[in-house]
């Protein structure tokens, strides 16, 4: 049984992950299981947790055992300082009672949450509005090229497929037939007048009238002399 890494430094809350490698020989397929120990300045061991051949997953609210057969793993959540110390894995088989394998110490080094400077505080606050509004702007830009470029290739799809339902003669060109000319004919026919087949009248003969003309004279007139 073998455990890795050897040593793992880490500061204040991360997770630490240890895998512990189990090898069995003339395995016959019987029951077993994993157990996770802790030691703190060479005290005695204490058990933190413990998963069986066949469970894939255990998780607490500090561990959580994956089994990976025959690679086993630990993580070990939201490190403290005082997570610090030795750990070890122990293989507990149930065909040869009261054995167990236990693996080499692997060190936990937790060391304190790295402080931030109280003048880096606003530069990084007033950093984060304006990287907060380019990502804004980009977004939008993004999703307006989206729209675009789906209403054209809606566009184009609805025009080819117009294309496609039209009948064949629809989509031919059609022929310009010439332009009729009506031209009005006036047929000028003879108008004949049928004459009278009677036998003409000869003209009434009227007398003739007589005109007498009369000469009228008139007296020459005296002058008439004043009387004195």
């Amino acid at each position: 049984v073998t455990i890795f890494p050897a040593v793992l430094t880490l500061p204040e809350g991360n997770k630490a992950i240890f895998s512990c490698n189990i090898s069995m020989e003339n395995d016959s397929g019987s029951e077993y299981s994993l157990n996770w120990y802790k030691e703190t300045n060479h005290s005695q061991a204490q058990k933190m947790a413990e998963i069986s051949r066949y469970k894939p997953m255990t998780e607490t609210e500090k561990y959580r055992l994956i089994n990976h057969t025959p690679v086993f793993e630990i993580e070990i959540l939201n490190l403290h300082q005082n997570d610090s110390g030795s750990y070890y894995c122990g293989l507990i088989t149930f065909y040869e009672p009261d054995k167990v394998m236990e693996s080499k110490r692997a060190q936990l080094i937790v060391t304190a949450a790295p402080q931030v400077n109280a003048t880096d505080e606003p530069e990084m606050e007033e950093g984060n509005p304006s990287e907060h509004i380019k990502a804004m702007l980009l977004g939008i830009l993004l999703l307006t090229g989206v729209v675009v470029l789906l209403i054209f290739g809606y566009l184009t799809f609805t025009y080819r497929r117009g294309d496609v339902q039209k009948p064949p003669s629809e989509n031919m060109p059609v022929e310009e037939k010439p332009p009729v000319v009506f031209v009005s004919t006036v047929d000028y026919g003879v108008l004949e007048f049928q004459r009278d087949q009677r036998s003409p009248v000869p003209p009434r003969t009227q007398p003739v009238e007589q005109t007498e003309y009369a000469t009228i004279i008139f007296p020459e007139e005296k002058p008439v002399t004043p009387e004195r």
